[in-house]
């Protein structure tokens, strides 16, 4: 039973910290608000994150230059800038690299 909190938990906290990973690859699918993005991180990883975690790292990638948001009738829309499809080509080719950084947090050396 405390193993599986401590999963949830560490769940939860790597979901949050790549969050902005998270958002630029489903943007490169289709322009998404906030609040789709809310209801696909709760559907893929069983994981409800607030209001207030989406909307600071749409902000922030937005002020990156990464994503655009546009008002769609009531709603703001975010997609993926050609900056941004270049982050999401960068970050496909060090997916290995990715994969190595955290295998070593979790196991060193």
């Amino acid at each position: 039973m405390q193993s599986s909190k401590i999963l949830k938990n560490l769940r939860k906290r790597t979901i949050k910290n790549f969050m902005d990973i998270f958002i630029l690859g489903q943007l490169k699918e289709n322009s998404l608000s906030g609040y789709d993005i809310i209801g696909l991180v709760h559907k893929r990883f069983d994981v409800l994150v607030s209001s207030g975690t989406i909307y600071s790292v749409l902000y922030s990638l937005e002020r990156d230059g990464l994503i655009k948001g546009v008002q769609d009738q009531r709603k703001r829309v975010y997609k993926l800038t050609e900056k941004g499809e270049k982050a999401i080509q960068v970050l496909g080719q060090a997916n290995g690299e990715i994969q190595n950084c955290l295998k070593n947090v979790l196991i060193p050396s």
